[in-house]
Order: C-alpha cells, then structure tokens, then sequence
C-alpha cells in the first residue's frame, strides 16, 4: 500500500500547487476575483472526468475475460509506466515557468472578462493530474484486491492528508524544506517507481509468454537483499529490484536507466548532438 499511499502524496500535492497559484493570483488582483468560482467549478469538473476515467477503467476490467484482463493488467501498468516518466519529464521541462504560464494565461482570462477560461485552465489541470492517478492506482488496485479493499481506500486517505500537510509546509517557505527540494526527491522516488510498474508489467507479458524469457535466472542475489522478505519486497515494489531476475528482466531494467540517462542528458543539454 506504500506504493498507493505515495503515489496519492505526489499528484495530490501537484494539483494542490496549481490550484493553489491560481487561487492565490485570483485572489490578489481586484479584478480576478470574480473568477473564483469558475476556479472551482473548474476544480469540480476535472475531478469530475477524472472520475469518469476511474469508472471506465473499472468497467472494463469487469466485462474482460480471464484472458483479457491479463492483458489489460499488463497494459495499464505499462501505460502508468510510460506516464510516470513523462510526467517527470514534462515538470522539468515546465515546472520552473509554471507559475509564470498560469499567471499570463489568468492575466489574459481576466483583461477580457473570459471567465470560462479560469475554468478550462482549472479543470485540464486537475483532470490531468486526476487522470495520471486513476491510471496508477488503477495498475496497483489490479495487483491487490481492487478498489474494494479497505486498505486501498486507506493508503489513499492517508496520501490526501499526506499532501495536504506537505503543501502547508511548503507554503511556509522553509530553507530546508522547499519546492525545488521536493520535486528533485520525488521525481528520484517517480523513476524508481515507473522502473517498478515497467518490470511488473514485463514479467505479466512473460507469464502470458508474449515476451521470451530468454533465461530464467541470471544471478541470486538473495543472501544479501531477498526480495520476498519484508524490507526486499518493499525495495522490490519502489525499485523493480529482482534478486533472481530472468535476463529478459533484465535486459529491460538496463534499458530503462539507459533511456532515462539518455532523455536526462538530451534535456540538460538540448544543443548537443
């Protein structure tokens, strides 16, 4: 439930932020504060869809055969994979001229009296950090007992509460604890967490035999770190550590790091070749 509980903590944080500059920019300019409402009515809306995309998935999985569902488990925690990173990706790309962007497009909302446009700029952000979390926690509800576990409902309250503290915190300002501090810990903490959903949606590929397992055993490394221990089972669902990793695992794993090293190089870099 570490996984839910964290998951919940980092997209419930995010969406707090840009809701958080949009109220706060509304509420200090004489001429925004009309737009509060639409503000929420924005924030309604894009939970709203971000809802209606939980169903969605919901239903499908319920309508699926046996086999089918296999399949769309494999696929739903390669796409949350695939949308970690890029979400990653994306607030290194924009995170620094996020506020900057929001405020200019409230700016022009507000010179025309276009309320509508606080409300579009509220619900695409919140139904997309609504939608990536249905995703993820849609791939890890699959692996436990479904959304109608106690413990799923629990692990998210807690990531909720968990956000909401941590925005408090990061409110204030402190030095040792700052926004720049948070998204470079848990951006660290995403990857991991997307090379995790990656080798768990590779193995179901395997099982289903739809992947070569090339061999089933490279090394054990389980004298040191089991996986199926305690402590091995928790780095192993943070990390996608394996102490017997077949080599198709394997070779995954080191491709991943690769390709992340690669885009974190392209991305720092983006004049060289």
């Amino acid at each position: 439930m570490g996984q839910i509980l964290f998951v919940m903590w980092r997209e419930t944080v995010e969406a707090m932020l840009v809701v958080g500059i949009l109220h706060a920019w509304l509420a200090h300019d004489p001429s925004g504060r009309r737009g509060k409402k639409y503000l929420w009515l924005g924030v309604l809306a894009g939970l709203a869809l971000a809802l209606l995309l939980g169903l969605g998935i919901e239903a499908m999985g319920s309508i699926l055969s046996d086999e089918g569902q296999e399949y769309f488990q494999a696929a739903m925690l390669l796409v949350a994979a695939a949308l970690i990173v890029q979400m990653v990706f994306w607030m290194r790309m924009h995170g620094r001229r996020l506020k900057q962007d929001l405020e200019q497009s409230l700016s022009r909302s507000t010179r025309t009296q276009h309320w509508w446009g606080v409300f579009s700029l509220a619900a695409i952000a919140v139904a997309r950090e609504g939608s990536e979390t249905v995703v993820y926690l849609s791939s890890l509800a699959m692996g436990e007992n479904g959304f109608a576990s106690p413990r799923f409902w629990l692990a998210s309250a807690l990531g909720v509460v968990l956000a909401g503290t941590t925005f408090y915190l990061l409110q204030l300002g402190g030095k040792l604890f700052s926004w720049r501090i948070f998204f470079q810990l848990t951006e660290i903490l995403l990857l991991l967490f997307g090379c995790a959903l990656l080798m768990n949606g590779v193995e179901k590929l395997m099982d289903m035999q739809l992947l070569p397992v090339l061999k089933s055993q490279v090394w054990d490394s389980s004298m040191w770190l089991d996986d199926g221990s305690i402590f091995g089972g928790i780095v192993s669902s943070f990390t996608g550590y394996r102490s017997r990793p077949a080599l198709m695992s394997l070779l995954v794993f080191s491709g991943y790091w690769l390709a992340i090293t690669g885009m974190l190089k392209a991305q720092r870099f983006p004049g060289r070749q």
